[in-house]
């Protein structure tokens, strides 16, 4: 059975395994990421080294967080790693000897959930992922959704509210500034501190005051029943099923997965989501909708579906 190596390239750790070709991992290592972008190149490739011991791999794929060029072999931008058109492909097959392919990080984790994971079995598959912002990958007829030059399927990054609030990106209004872990943080801070007396379970779990508010406190309060927390996840999920609503009027999806961290918190944001999106989607009642689902690979599904794109199957 062909095995290839996936590698999860994040902010603080690097993350690679030896995958088969029904998305088992057969052997991992976590290894820190560098401070200096300099020496990423190097510890990706100690990475790839140490797993292949014993096993005979055929190709690395890499997934990166950034902009990666359509030919899957550079880095165009990405701001945790401060790179700027890098060579990643070459870089790493310099350093291990084997086939390299590069892909954004969001795009592996939506392949590896389409190929292995919730959308098994399904050509036509979204992929939000709700974080610290929102990212996502795009499947349509059994391909990655990647555009002309390789970085399409930003889906954190469509404007939701013109002149809206700000965003890193440089522009306002984007969807991850209204449907993403932080701004879930955000909207709860901001109601307790102007009704204190509905938010005691959720003040209760940091130091009493809305400032000491963190994300896995309103996961743990609303589930408590925390009536602060559970309108905070109802705002969040509402603008995520606006935005599966737009994604359906466009991409026509059969499944839509909601995967990242604060996905976690399972129906509690996935019952009100998939409430909006009925509401909201086009022609409401008139036409099939996606199935909405919990991704189910967790933090693998960057090893699994990068290492799957490695046999050129995205």
């Amino acid at each position: 059975m062909a095995l290839t190596i996936g590698v999860d390239i994040g902010g603080t750790k690097i993350a690679a395994g030896v995958v088969d070709e029904r998305g088992a991992i057969l052997e991992r290592v976590k290894l820190a990421t560098p401070h200096e972008s300099a020496q990423v190149a190097a510890t990706i490739a100690e990475a790839v080294n140490t797993v292949r011991q014993g096993h005979e791999v055929e190709a690395v794929g890499l997934g990166a967080a950034g902009f990666v060029s359509a030919d899957r072999a550079t880095v165009l931008f990405a701001a945790n790693m401060s790179w700027r058109n890098e060579p990643l492909r070459d870089r790493i097959e310099g350093l291990a000897d084997l086939p390299v392919v590069v892909e954004n990080d969001a795009n592996v984790a939506a392949w590896g959930e389409a190929r292995f994971g919730a959308g098994n079995g399904e050509d036509n598959v979204v992929l939000l992922t709700i974080g610290t912002g929102v990212g996502g990958g795009v499947i349509i007829g059994g391909r990655l959704l990647r555009g002309h030059f390789g970085i399409g399927a930003e889906l954190g990054h469509y404007r939701a509210v013109p002149d809206g609030l700000p965003c890193g990106c440089g522009q306002h209004g984007c969807l991850e500034q209204y449907a993403s872990g932080s701004a879930l943080t955000r909207i709860v801070k901001q109601a307790a501190a102007r009704e204190p007396e509905r938010a005691k379970i959720l003040l209760g779990l940091g130091d009493g005051t809305p400032e000491g508010i963190v994300g896995s406190h309103i996961t743990v309060a609303a589930r408590e029943g925390d009536p602060v927390a559970l309108d905070g996840f109802t705002e969040v999920a509402t603008w995520i099923g606006q935005s599966m609503a737009d994604m359906t009027a466009i991409l026509d999806p059969g499944v839509i997965i909601l995967g990242g961290g604060v996905s976690e918190a399972g129906e509690l944001l996935a019952a009100p989501a998939r409430k909006a999106y009925v509401e909201k989607a086009p022609a409401t009642g008139q036409r099939p909708l996606a199935e909405v689902v919990i991704a189910t690979l967790g933090p693998d599904a960057g090893i699994i579906g990068a290492a799957d794109l490695a046999r050129d199957r995205g």
